[in-house]
């Protein structure tokens, strides 16, 4: 039986996810709604993210076993007040570098990378709007898979 590739493996590993943060960062400063909240970023922080989103999609620990924890990631969104204006550009823009670097275009892969990019972009504008925000310090670093079509999301007991 032939193993499943992560979605990390299946996107050419670090290199293809620098390379995604190296390109959109370049757009985030070009753009007229994205660069005031980024423009005082560290030379380091295009690098975290790209370790941050390759650890998420089953890379390396390197984000979270020296750069920081996914608690600290929701840290650094608080009181940024970003908008859903903000989050759609924000995928925009990563999409538009991902087709721009050539990252696999199959749907699987697609599907799987626009779904964790659009629930954290949610996550983030959420975090950075909340006035007060209860979050484990503890809390794991999301893992984000392939995913099982065709199965129905359950909300969990007392949701509706």
């Amino acid at each position: 039986m032939t193993q499943i590739p992560t979605l990390y493996e299946w996107a050419g590993g670090m290199p293809a996810f620098e390379k995604l943060t190296d390109v959109f960062y370049k757009k985030v400063l070009k753009d007229e709604l994205l660069m005031p909240v980024f423009q005082h970023m560290s030379k380091e922080h295009q690098l975290h993210v790209a370790h941050f989103i390759a650890e998420v999609f089953g890379g390396p620990e390197t984000y979270s076993s020296s750069e920081g924890s996914h608690f600290q990631m929701i840290q650094k969104h608080l009181f940024k007040h970003l908008t859903e204006q903000h989050r759609k550009r924000w995928v925009s823009l990563l999409i538009e570098a991902a087709d721009e670097i050539n990252l696999p275009d199959d749907p699987e892969f697609r599907s799987a990378f626009v779904a964790y990019i659009e629930w954290g972009t949610r996550i983030a504008v959420l975090n950075s709007n909340a006035n007060n925000i209860d979050v484990n310090e503890s809390e794991p670093m999301p893992k984000w898979g392939w995913g099982v079509p065709g199965k129905p999301y359950v909300p969990p007991e007392g949701e509706v």
